[in-house]
């Protein structure tokens, strides 16, 4: 009898430690199961110090921008437009001006504030109308084919061989446009770029089995393109944004600079440069000023989408 309950106790210590073994094994499995993609490229952003700090800085400047509201009650006191004779091209760190004054009078960094505002606001509304434009129709060109293709890609082309800034700049000489007209304007003529590339994408994601099993269950034209091919097309949709709201900023400063978007008394960053350039020589960070946000922002949204570019890259998973 002795001998059979020792027999029972070691078998029953050897199936404690297979079960212990077992457990252990699963838990390992459970560590190392695939996550989820999104979660993975969240990883493979966040390893990405430089983009990570183009994260912080373009984070800030937005909230600068605005912000400029805030700024001007309860930091500088002084609105965009408030103008005082007395205190014109003061140099920076001017009691009252942190970042001097311009040629009327007006407080620099007020006019910063509120000018990053409207850049920016132009820039996305431009990226947005562009994305719809493009989104719908590089959608339909690549998931019907034939000839709505031909049509839609030939239109494509034909707007492709007129230069977009010469478009901009004669629209702008015959209309005088509101920052959101000018976004309008911009968005009409940048989604060309954006329709090509979603059209490919569409045309090689029909092919895959789930969109054919959707259309043999019999689900529309619209839910398929809506539900199974869109989002297998966002991740490029937001790397194609990223690097498109710089361009779009570069755009709107050139057009305000030669005088053809953003009219004053409005500011933006474009037309900040013009007013400033006359007085170069009396106070040179007039120019410096709005030249370097400018500089810093494009190049933070850039490395920005650089970042998210390779995170969302799926090749580079681990």
């Amino acid at each position: 009898m002795a001998d059979v309950n020792r027999e029972n106790e070691t078998t029953g210590r050897q199936s404690l430690a297979r079960a212990g073994t077992a457990g252990g094994q699963m838990s390992h499995l459970e560590r190392t199961a695939p996550r989820g993609y999104i979660h993975q490229s969240w990883l493979r952003f966040r390893r990405n110090k430089t983009a990570m700090g183009a994260l912080v800085v373009t984070i800030l400047i937005l909230l600068f921008s605005f912000g400029a509201p805030l700024l001007s009650t309860f930091v500088t006191g002084k609105g965009y437009q408030e103008q005082s004779l007395l205190d014109q091209l003061h140099p920076p760190f001017t009691e009252g001006y942190f970042l001097g004054s311009d040629n009327l009078g007006r407080d620099v960094l007020t006019r910063l504030a509120y000018g990053g505002r409207v850049s920016t606001t132009v820039a996305f509304s431009a990226m947005f109308g562009a994305l719809v434009i493009g989104g719908v129709l590089g959608s339909i060109a690549g998931y019907y084919g034939r000839w709505i293709d031909s049509v839609i890609m030939r239109f494509v082309d034909v707007l492709l061989s007129v230069p977009s800034l010469f478009l901009l700049v004669f629209i702008g000489s015959i209309f005088t446009m509101s920052p959101l007209g000018l976004a309008l304007v911009i968005a009409i003529v940048g989604w060309l770029g954006l329709a090509r590339l979603i059209r490919g994408e569409v045309m090689s994601i029909k092919q895959r089995d789930y969109v054919e099993a959707a259309k043999v269950v019999g689900a529309s034209d619209s839910r398929i393109i809506s539900r199974h091919i869109f989002p297998n097309v966002i991740p490029l949709v937001i790397v194609w944004a990223t690097l498109a709201v710089p361009v779009l900023i570069i755009v709107e400063a050139s057009l305000s600079y030669l005088g053809l978007g953003v009219q004053p008394p409005v500011p933006s960053w474009g037309n900040m440069l013009r007013d400033a350039q006359r007085f170069i020589t009396h106070q040179w960070t007039l120019v410096f000023i709005p030249g370097a946000m400018i500089y810093i922002t494009v190049l933070a949204i850039n490395l920005l989408g650089n970042g998210l570019r390779d995170a969302l890259d799926p090749r580079l998973s681990d």
